[in-house]
């Protein structure tokens, strides 16, 4: 197992394939273990890193989570491409790991290819979110198949790590925080947003949201039909297809 260390933390990654580089960026309360099925569709034609951001996966744990969670875990990711060395690297980061992407093209233009954000809200939070997420929260941690999620990302402590993350992304909404380091407009990295329209967990505008990040920064833009949360998963053939197009320059 590969580990580099981050303000004196062991941040956990992972490397295969071969090609261009390509850094995969998990959500919320997931790791880099939801990449893991769909690590055949890329890893013959990318060099496919994985990372575990502090306090998931097998990265060490935390006490408690920042509430501007997405540009810490940005500046984690700038860590990690500093550490490879591999120059301009491609990043794809899905849900909560969307946000992680663009702050880290902000913050290191020089480090980061194309981004690819799939799956999440936008410029801002929509008014309901922290009562949606508290909803949705209780209620994965009921349901089997989310608390096997959990499991199989975070091990026995998944709950701890859920409860930490909830409350994060709760501070975040009440205290309004800025979800982006720097000006949209700044974003010099070519950016695809991708989602589902029948996305449960996206704000319900958020193809307007797309739109006005598209006007911003000149981004492409894939909705698919169907599809549950996030997109890179539940419409895991087609989308490869597209991010793969994405990142070797294609129209």
């Amino acid at each position: 197992m590969s580990y580099f260390h981050y303000n004196s933390r062991n941040i956990y990654y992972k490397e295969s394939g071969k090609g261009k580089p390509v850094l995969f960026l998990h959500g919320n309360t997931a790791s880099s273990r939801m990449f893991e099925l769909l690590l055949p569709l890329y890893e013959d034609r990318f060099h496919v890193i994985l990372i575990d951001f502090l306090g998931h996966g097998k990265s060490d744990r935390l006490d408690k989570f920042s509430s501007d969670l997405w540009i810490e875990e940005a500046r984690q990711t700038v860590a990690l491409l500093e550490h490879l060395k591999l120059g301009k690297v491609n990043l794809v980061g899905t849900s909560g790991g969307a946000w992680v992407a663009i702050n880290a093209a902000l913050e290191r233009p020089d480090l980061v290819g194309r981004v690819v954000a799939d799956s999440f809200d936008g410029r801002t939070l929509a008014d309901d979110f922290a009562a949606n997420l508290i909803e949705e929260r209780a209620h994965a941690k009921k349901d089997e198949m989310g608390v096997g999620f959990y499991q199989w990302c975070q091990g026995e402590n998944w709950e701890r790590v859920v409860d930490m993350d909830t409350d994060a992304l709760i501070r975040c909404a009440k205290e309004k925080r800025p979800l982006f380091i720097k000006p949209l407009s700044e974003l010099k990295a070519p950016l695809l947003l991708m989602g589902s329209e029948e996305d449960e967990m996206s704000r319900k505008d958020f193809q307007d949201e797309y739109r006005e990040i598209a006007r911003e920064t000149g981004a492409e833009i894939c909705v698919f039909p169907r599809g549950n949360h996030p997109a890179i998963l539940s419409n895991a053939e087609q989308a490869a297809e597209v991010i793969c197009r994405f990142l070797s320059g294609k129209k």
